[in-house]
């Protein structure tokens, strides 16, 4: 959600990138190479290594999980030969997996690699914020080289959705800090693509796997120039620099008329919303949790900011999830609002501010420079804040710079994952997170959240799993840790020399493994 996500961002935390060198290919192409493309994103991965959390949630390119997601978001193999085979009521996986398969300096991959790798991802001295999504396992072994074996602590509903998560070889990556050792910059994987260069700040490249088990990928060059501005890489696609980049609403719509690119909307799960802290001696007030619910006007973010381009927003779970608690709505209620601030005892002063024993009704608001779709989010918030008496300061900065003011100013905060309630919601709410890196980043404590949440996890039973997750949606709306505003769609401009691209339902995390570029493996050149 953060920096991971930015896991808001990005949160995530972090984050997953990808991109190319210069011209066309997948469906058709055209101009330029045939066989490389140029992406301009806008974050930048923190370490590619698995082992710290890099491709968690799979299409890392440079590495594959036991299995995979399709267009459809349905599990489908990868390294392992089939879907797992499941017993012992749902504490047991076994994988078998494909044969011949090889990392890209010629090693065999074996089941051994596979237990290395989540092994030391759930090892103490590794520094994987995301190592608790991995908690239901009990032990991992290997049953000889092609079979792998999972026991897990209790039942857990979607396990086999974490298993997307990259492979490492063991030969590569032991025997060096897991932390800070050459494998972060420098990996070896199974992938359809192997990096070839990483200059901080400015781009990776990437070159085709030619021994890929799934045959070696047309598109033969890949570069992901790393442009954090949004309008920077607007003007860089405007100049041909880019052969395609994410970009806002306002600046993705300056390319409609622009017959030589075609813009490509991704649905998703990546929300926007304001951490309320509750340390900070404002937004820690039950009352004015509440009143700032009422007080945003989610339509008109979604109109105005969004072009449409998204649904207002609740909760992690969007409205048209079937996991979405239906009546956790809140109404644009700004009297409401008005009222349980005065009930609350919240005075409006001389300069039409709050005050309330002395507490003047103020709070800071960050959001990471550059993004200007947090940017316009961040001020919409203080704008209808301040109609009902708060006053919220907007401040930019980096992550490092945001990230130790966590506990006392707000964020404007994105997160999202597509693939289980228990992925958003658990990493989120839970009070054992609270301030865990970038999980949990209100530090929001709610007994009856906890419990539901741990319900989730655990059944295996969808129905109770929902019932289970209506609770913890009901509980964050009785008693808000943050103010969702909107659920984003990822709009991507691309030059018009491709075509019949898709786009997977994507998570906040986007860049390497979404957008349209999510199968660009499988992409064919024009005839």
């Amino acid at each position: 959600m953060t920096a991971r996500s930015v896991r808001g961002v990005a949160a995530t935390a972090m984050a997953g990138v990808l991109a190319a060198g210069a011209a066309a290919c997948s469906t058709p192409g055209g101009g330029g190479a045939k066989d490389s493309l140029v992406v301009g994103l806008a974050n930048e991965p923190e370490t590619l290594s698995p082992l710290l959390g890099y491709g968690k949630d799979g299409n890392s390119k440079i590495f594959d999980g036991l299995l995979r997601r399709d267009a459809s978001m349905k599990l489908q193999p990868a390294l392992a030969a089939g879907l797992p085979k499941v017993a012992d009521d749902g504490r047991t996986y076994t994988f078998a997996l494909r044969k011949g398969v090889k990392f890209s300096d010629g090693k065999p991959f074996t089941a051994q690699d596979v237990v290395f790798t989540y092994r030391t991802i759930l090892d103490e001295k590794t520094n994987n914020a995301a190592k608790g999504e991995l908690d239901a396992i009990d032990k991992v072994t290997a049953a000889g080289d092609d079979t792998v074996v999972f026991a897990l602590k209790y039942p857990y509903a979607p396990f086999a959705e974490r298993t997307v998560l990259p492979i490492v070889p063991e030969h590569a990556a032991k025997g060096q800090d897991v932390n800070s050792g050459s494998f972060n910059t420098a990996p070896i994987g199974t992938g359809p693509y192997v990096l070839t260069g990483w200059s901080k700040g400015e781009k990776l490249t990437f070159k085709a796997n030619p021994g890929y088990w799934g045959g070696e990928p047309k598109v033969k060059k890949l570069t992901m120039a790393i442009i954090k501005d949004d309008d920077v890489r607007a003007t860089r696609l405007r100049s041909g620099d880019l052969d395609g980049a994410i970009l806002p609403p306002n600046l993705a719509k300056g390319f409609k008329d622009d017959k030589s690119k075609t813009t490509v909307t991704a649905r998703t799960t990546d929300f926007r919303g304001v951490t309320l802290p509750t340390a900070n001696k404002v937004t820690g007030d039950l009352a004015v949790r509440r009143a700032l619910d009422l007080a945003v006007d989610r339509k008109a973010m979604v109109d105005k900011l969004l072009e449409g381009a998204g649904r207002a927003g609740y909760g992690p779970v969007p409205t048209g999830s079937d996991w979405f608690a239906k009546g956790t709505e809140r109404p644009y209620d700004p009297d409401k609002a008005k009222k349980l601030l005065d009930d609350a005892g919240w005075r409006t002063g001389g300069d039409g501010i709050r005050e309330k024993d002395g507490q003047r009704a103020a709070f800071t608001l960050w959001f990471p420079a550059g993004d200007k779709l947090r940017e316009e989010h961040a001020l919409a918030f203080a704008s209808d804040a301040k109609k009902a008496g708060i006053e919220v300061k907007v401040q930019s900065g980096t992550w490092e710079v945001i990230e130790p003011r966590m506990k006392n100013d707000a964020v404007l905060a994105g997160d999202g994952n597509p693939a289980d309630p228990d992925f958003d919601l658990y990493n989120l709410l839970h009070s054992s997170l609270a301030l865990n890196g970038f999980n949990n980043m209100a530090a929001y404590s709610n007994p009856d959240v906890d419990k539901a949440l741990e319900e989730g996890r655990r059944s295996g039973d969808k129905a109770a799993r929902k019932a289970a997750y209506d609770k913890v949606q009901q509980g964050l709306a009785d008693n808000p840790g943050y103010t969702f505003l909107t659920h984003i769609d990822h709009l991507y401009v691309v030059n018009d020399k491709w075509k019949n691209l898709s786009t997977q339902v994507e998570p906040h995390d986007h860049g390497l493994g979404a957008g349209p570029w999510w199968n660009v493996e499988d992409w064919q050149p024009e005839q």
